[in-house]
């Protein structure tokens, strides 16, 4: 039997108006440190967004997001977050923050393999 391994997730939302506190899942973010695994998967749903906010900028919204794939891949695109650790990079793409891009709260759970969980994850919460 193959070990299982600690892993640690947060689900990505969109909430255009702050104020209204409404979201739509757009992503999941995984990071298991016994494989040194790190990634992120996202979709935005153009209608979806555009239901809950049609004024919402899509380019920039995706700008976003891809700087949180460059900061989980280490890539220098990622500024100074992305030359730190693997854990010091998953703690600030999850902190708390009230922009419009948010994550939840970090969720623990085993997994074999960390793609294989975050590509569940994935298409269990956003897809």
């Amino acid at each position: 039997m193959q070990e299982k391994h600690l892993f640690e997730y947060a689900i990505i939302r969109v909430m255009p108006r702050v104020e209204r506190g409404e979201f739509l899942n757009v992503g999941a973010i995984v990071y298991c440190s016994a494989q040194r695994f790190l990634k992120i998967l996202f979709h935005l749903d153009q209608q979806r967004l555009f239901a809950l906010s049609p004024e919402i900028d899509m380019v920039e919204l995706e700008e976003r997001l891809k700087a949180f794939e460059y900061v989980c891949a280490g890539s220098a695109k990622g500024g100074p977050i992305g030359a730190l650790p693997l854990a010091s990079r998953f703690r600030w793409l999850t902190a708390t923050r009230s922009t419009i891009v948010q994550t939840s709260a970090v969720h623990p759970g085993l997994c074999i393999d960390a793609a294989e969980a975050l590509n569940k994850l994935y298409s269990k919460m956003v897809l």
